[in-house]
């Protein structure tokens, strides 16, 4: 059956558009849109962007460094003005994936992707910030 050709397709790779399934099935677009939406009750998302996506274990280790921070405090109220921070890092340009290039199907209670890697273009600049915490 035609529905069940469209949801192996679509188990193989999230990201076909309705008219690259309705071609490889042999079916109108029409029909492949309702077997998708209706009998699959599927929908198209967007993958939300994030600027990073971390490991349980690096979730964890700003978890704790961020309690003996607030512990330091309760400990020593002037601790915060005596922080001079700087960090460095180098900032990409980045070429984005359009909404629609990074569009997926997803089924009722999927939840939405996550997009975290972009490709990298010729621009790249150093970005040294210093953070003096004294008021």
């Amino acid at each position: 059956m035609k529905i069940n050709e469209v949801r192996d397709l679509i188990l193989q790779n999230h990201r076909l558009t309705i008219r690259e399934i309705a071609e490889d099935v042999g079916i109108s677009f029409g029909s492949c849109q309702a077997i998708l939406t209706e009998k699959l009750s599927m929908y198209c998302v967007a993958a939300k962007f994030v600027p990073r996506v971390l490991t349980k274990d690096q979730k964890a280790n700003h978890v704790n460094i961020s309690q003996e921070l607030l512990d330091r405090v309760g400990v020593d109220e002037n601790f915060l003005k005596t922080i001079i921070t700087d960090d460095e890092t180098w900032v990409y340009g980045y070429d984005v994936e359009t909404k629609a290039q990074s569009s997926q199907w997803a089924g009722q209670g999927s939840p939405r992707p996550k997009k975290a890697q972009m490709s990298r273009s010729n621009m790249k600049v150093m970005l040294v910030v210093f953070f003096d915490w004294q008021v």
